[in-house]
């Protein structure tokens, strides 16, 4: 599914000044799913692993602000909480109540996020699970690219204006496996999400999360420890920012686990790289916690 298509199945909602990308396709007698995505591409992310999930669940994904089809501000002042609360406005909107999450990267610290205000009895709606594919859950194991480093630093908005596809092309490179590096084709349509309502001039604002998790760091863990609801690990060994270093991390850290699959030689993108197997994971998974009659 190009990106034209994924832009024309969703729509637009409001909130707060700003407009948010959503698609959501199923019906309110199904069971729902709730994707959420990384950085710094966007929902159609998802879209292998889409047509498999439909066949049996609702399934809500959104472009999170500064990404996708959803507005960039240039000048807004993004962070995680931010990011949570635009989720769960929502969810709300879409009069969600009991729903399964699964995030990638970016979209696991704002999970991280969502899932403490879960735990507290806070959050909107009710978690069945959460799945977390390759991400930053812990900021000691984080590996980051040299690009984030610059993007993050005071030379964040110089490096913006000087980088373009060919850097960005070298870069997912870098973090797919070897074996499953994106076509031509994929690594243009990734980048049309970028530069869709300008998006790449907020690049250095929207990776300010790293500063985010940092700060937050052992409230955002901790919500994996006390997760009120089943947890899943899928994880692409082979990427270099968070692969097989950070299974090993949340094994040290005896973290509550319903279900992990590593998946040796794939990368940071798993769900684009290794649709197949990530569905087939994430399906066995959900069946595992609420098998079906």
């Amino acid at each position: 599914m190009r990106p034209e298509e994924w832009q024309s199945r969703g729509q637009l909602r409001s909130h707060d000044g700003y407009r948010l990308f959503v698609i959501d396709e199923g019906t309110v007698a199904q069971e729902t799913l709730l994707l959420i995505h990384g950085f710094p591409t966007a929902s159609w992310d998802w879209h292998k692993i889409w047509p498999t999930l439909r066949q049996s669940y609702r399934v809500v994904a959104m472009d999170m602000l500064g990404f996708g089809f959803s507005d960039k501000p240039a000048t807004h002042r993004y962070s995680i909480h931010d990011q949570a609360d635009r989720v769960e406005h929502v969810v709300k909107d879409l009069g969600l109540e009991r729903f399964h999450v699964l995030a990638h990267d970016y979209g696991d610290t704002v999970a991280q996020e969502l899932l403490a205000r879960q735990n507290m009895g806070t959050g909107a709606g009710k978690w069945l699970s959460v799945g977390f594919l390759n991400g930053g859950l812990f900021p000691e194991t984080h590996r980051a690219l040299l690009t984030q480093k610059l993007l993050l630093s005071p030379l964040g908005p110089l490096v913006n204006r000087l980088s373009g596809y060919n850097s960005f092309s070298r870069a997912m490179g870098r973090v797919f496996g070897a074996d499953t590096q994106p076509d031509a084709q994929e690594l243009a349509d990734f980048w049309s999400l970028i530069e869709h309502n300008q998006g790449r001039h907020v690049f250095h604002n929207l990776i300010t999360y790293m500063r985010d998790r940092r700060r937050h760091r052992d409230r955002w863990v901790d919500a994996i420890r006390h997760s009120i609801v089943p947890v899943a690990l899928i994880n692409g060994s082979a990427d270099p920012v968070s692969g097989a270093h950070m299974v090993a991390r949340f094994r040290e850290l005896q973290l509550p686990l319903a279900y992990l699959a590593e998946l040796p030689g794939i990368g940071h993108y798993p769900h684009t790289e290794a649709a197949q197997a990530v569905v087939e994971h994430y399906l066995a998974f959900l069946e595992t916690i609420n098998p079906r009659a």
